[in-house]
């Protein structure tokens, strides 16, 4: 059996895309910009026919069979990356001719084309399209992984048929990156890696791990190279951010707690070129921590699902390559300088903070029964606590997200709920199925419906069934190690290789960053504060909507609204009101709706804690125990840069 000539298949392909304008069926909804299109053919339903176009909106497949017709489009902030792989070479005794159809999942495995390991005897491409599709449900929605597959091979030569593909490739890849000049061949505008700086120690000490399974595997898809570098001991991030030449790398990503994020931050701060350095990188967070309060924010305020799998989200958030400008505050103690991203606590949630720590081992559950230990034995601290009230237009202001961005014949497939690394990555209603494959559970799942929930089987000519790669065929490194931590042209550094040029010592280091515009924390604030003396239960200020994943602690907040949300609790309160406090801090109803004098929560943009009396107590920036004493804070309105989905 020969493949059918292209002139024969129907196919309306545009050979070098030029953008056509395409109306769409709807008179009231904007044209479309068609970049490419064809149709397809299924060999084994005769009378069903696929038109593929890419348009500015997305992949539109449109699947007409005995004249009923269904469309579905795969948003283009939804793709991620797509990857040109050719089939591998089969073993000794196996069959191998270009012609013959692919009747098996198992039979087919790829590889990158100069593997040395490809199989010359097909001449095919395949085009592989990564795009985890936004799912609704009761529960609030889920990221679904979906894998389109192409196979390219009207032409007697692969590099016929992988110049086809390569076409559609980069006209994908200059889309998903916001361009919309389109070449014939991908090159993109930013070639450094990315620079990932783990914690093996965060949370319940499985970082390592969740990289491995959940970070790496997204990474591949995207094409992300990026070097990995595994912390040592406490402020070797902090450390090695401030001595390195960051700007080799395109970004900064921490995987890990709040607390590595922090210990980066002020490693850009203690820089000379601090101001350089804060402007060129953004920052990402993958939350492997007990409290991820920044990765949870960002998700809520991009609206992106994070409960089911907070790994995924971030690490599509580490992808995008987009930015948002993050609110910083200036921190000061009697002996210290620091700038937080977070929050700055004295008195019940910095005591049940740093004392659970001793429960780190069973991960966020720490905090639940910490906080029934400490709501048991009460603690009241005496002191003074003053702040500067924010203007109410800076209230009122919302925050501006940037909502969005930043051939021949052949075949095409739609994998849905695939296994890749040895991670289930289906959706969150189905995974009660157990460990089977990637279509167990979803007959009955109408959360996971689609136009097509059917798995397609496109081609022309003859058979070809969607497949699975496995975990090996996406990388050309040979090693299990190099399998799991490199992307492309990317570095696991050992212990070893990480420690060469690593400070060893934070003694005496220059902290710089904007000045202070507040008095000397020796000297009295004036008329324009405002001061309450007396006893206290907690104060605690926050400028993220989350403290932990669920901690909503500050609802009205933005990423960069120049507020500071301090809370204050006056000692005098019940417990039952304190309980109903703590219990309202997972929904955002902690704070009473009516006029309490015990329990408020003011806007402010400065504030200062003067602790007094003989009660121990902790004083904590960001989750991380600072010295006890006095302490004021100030917002310089952003700042920083910190990746964001959309």
């Amino acid at each position: 059996m020969v493949d059918k000539p292209k002139i024969d298949l129907g196919s309306e392909e545009i050979v070098n895309p030029s953008p056509t304008i395409s109306k769409g069926t709807d008179c009231s909804s904007p044209p479309h910009v068609v970049y490419l299109t064809e149709t397809f053919y299924i060999s084994s339903k005769k009378n069903t026919v696929f038109e593929v176009r890419l348009t500015d909106k997305g992949l539109s497949l449109k699947k007409q069979t005995n004249g009923s017709t269904k469309e579905q489009t795969i948003p283009l902030k939804d793709i991620i990356g797509c990857r040109c792989l050719r089939s591998k070479r089969k073993g000794k005794g196996s069959s191998a001719c270009a012609c013959t159809s692919i009747s098996g999942t198992a039979q087919l495995k790829v590889v990158e084309e100069n593997s040395g390991q490809e199989d010359e005897s097909d001449v095919s491409a395949y085009l592989y399209i990564y795009a985890y599709i936004l799912k609704r449900n009761r529960r609030g929605g889920f990221r679904e992984r979906t894998t389109i597959t192409l196979r390219f091979r009207s032409f007697d030569k692969y590099e016929d048929n992988n110049k086809e593909a390569q076409k559609w490739r980069a006209a994908i890849k200059y889309l998903v990156a916001g361009e919309t000049s389109i070449k014939p061949t991908y090159h993109p505008k930013e070639t450094r890696k990315m620079l990932v700086v783990l914690n093996p120690k965060s949370g319940s000490g499985k970082a390592r791990e969740m990289f491995q399974q959940r970070v790496a595997p997204v990474l591949a898809e995207a094409e992300i190279s990026y070097d990995l570098h595994i912390t040592k001991k406490p402020d070797w991030a902090r450390e090695f951010v401030r001595n390195r030449d960051i700007y080799l790398w395109r970004g900064i990503v921490v995987v890990g707690g709040d607390g590595i994020f922090y210990e980066v931050l002020n490693g850009l701060f203690e820089r000379e070129d601090w101001q350089t350095a804060i402007d060129e990188l953004a920052i990402g967070i993958i939350p492997c921590g007990s409290g991820n309060g920044l990765a949870k924010t960002i998700a809520h305020l991009y609206d992106e699902p994070f409960e089911t799998k907070p790994i995924l989200a971030s690490a599509l958030t580490m992808v995008k390559g987009k930015h948002s400008m993050l609110d910083i505050v200036r921190v000061e103690t009697r002996s210290q300088i620091m700038f937080s991203f977070l929050s700055v606590g004295w008195g019940l949630i910095s005591d049940i903070d740093i004392e659970s720590e001793r429960l780190r081992a069973i991960g966020g559950q720490r905090f639940t029964l910490w906080s029934v230990h400490r709501l048991i034995s009460l603690r009241t601290y005496q002191g003074k606590v003053s702040y500067v009230p924010a203007l109410v237009s800076n209230i009122n202001r919302s925050n501006s997200l940037p909502r969005e961005g930043g051939a021949g014949g052949g075949g095409v497939g739609l994998l849905k709920h695939s296994i890749s690394y040895n991670t289930t990555l289906d959706c969150h209603d189905c995974r009660s199925g157990g460990g089977g494959g990637a279509n167990d559970s979803h007959s009955n799942c109408d959360a996971c419906d689609t136009n097509f929930s059917d798995v397609l089987s496109l081609e022309t000519g003859s058979n070809l069934d969607t497949f699975r790669p496995r975990i090996d065929s996406w990388y050309s490194a040979t090693s299990r190690k190099s399998t799991y931590f490199s992307t492309v042209d990317s570095i696991y550094e050992s212990d070893r290789a990480s420690n060469e040029g690593a400070p060893t010592g934070v003694n005496m280091v220059q902290m710089y960053g904007p000045p202070s515009r507040l008095p000397a924390l020796t000297a009295s604030v004036s008329d324009s504060w405002k001061t309450i003396n007396g006893e206290f239960v907690m104060v605690h200020a926050a400028y993220q909507t989350h403290l932990s994943t669920d901690c909503y602690f500050a609802p009205l907040s933005k990423l960069n609204d120049g507020i500071i949300w301090l809370l204050i609790i006056r000692a005098g309160v019940s417990r039952s009101q304190l309980l109903s406090f703590m219990l309202g801090l997972s929904s955002g109803s902690h704070i009473p709706t009516q006029a309490n004098e015990y329990i408020q929560m003011v806007p402010v943009t400065a504030f200062r804690i003067e602790p007094s009396g003989s009660t121990p107590g902790h004083m904590t920036v960001d989750g991380e125990n600072v010295e006890y004493g006095p302490i004021q804070a100030e917002i310089f309105p952003s700042l920083a840069k910190v990746m964001v989905p959309k």
